[in-house]
Formats: structure tokens, sequence, C-alpha cells
């Protein structure tokens, strides 16, 4: 999918999805984009930047307060002392808590409603205050 800012002859700018560009070409060739505004067809891609997500890797700013420092210290000792177990916290939380799977200290993501009924199970968690940086392959 792509986003294209667009311009109809009436000079009215608006923005719209595509599949691909191709596809942009041949639905505008066929008058099949018409603007948003007036219902011309006569529209032109307009002067548009493209939107690059920054790099994961790249540096963050430093912690400038005590709790940035504070967050950044809980941060850094749940990373190196747990396992990034991702989507399957729950699954994860509740096997320990079963006896199902060996005991460690786990981090990961979980839906709310699957964060409610770990809680009222008595599985022992808490959230976290950052959110933890996805590892993929």
């Amino acid at each position: 999918m792509i986003k294209f800012s667009l311009k109809c002859s009436a000079d009215h700018s608006f923005d719209s999805w595509f599949q691909s560009a191709d596809a942009y070409d041949k639905l505008a060739a066929a008058g099949m984009v018409s603007c948003a505004i007036c219902g011309t067809t006569e529209v032109s891609k307009s002067l548009m930047a493209p939107k690059v997500r920054a790099s994961r890797k790249g540096a963050l700013s430093a912690p400038t307060s005590d709790k940035e420092r504070a967050l950044a210290q809980i941060r850094r000792e749940v990373e190196e002392n747990s396992d990034y177990v991702g989507l399957n916290f729950a699954t994860e939380a509740r096997q320990i808590h079963d006896g199902e799977a060996p005991a460690r200290a786990i981090y990961g993501e979980a839906k709310p409603e699957e964060a409610k009924a770990l809680i009222e199970d008595g599985v022992p968690v808490m959230p976290l205050p950052f959110r933890p940086a996805r590892k993929s392959n």
C-alpha cells in the first residue's frame, strides 16, 4: 500500500491510498481517481515527502531527569535479567505459574483481557513502565 498526496484542477488537496504506484497510474488513466472534495477526475499527484521510519537501533536521547534515569535503569534490569517472550507472555506466565514450564523471569506483551485474566487467576504479573522493544529473527 502507498499513500499519495493528490491535487485536483480546482486546487483541492487530499490524500488517498493505493495498492501500488502502478495501480494509481492505471486508475488515474481510466478516470477512476476523483477529488474527494469536488468530484473532478482531473487529479494529479502533488509534491509530498515520503514518511521514513527512523531506525529502531538509532540512539535515543540520554535520560535528562532523575525519573527518566530511574526508568532507564528499570528497563536495563528487566532486559538483562528476564527472557522476552513477546506476544506469548500470557501463555508463558500461566505455564510458569502452573508448573508446566521452568520458573524464570519473563517479560512481553499481553492484551488487556489476558492480563486481567492472569491477575484474576492469581498469576503474579505487573505492567512495565515502558514498551518492550520487539525482537525479531
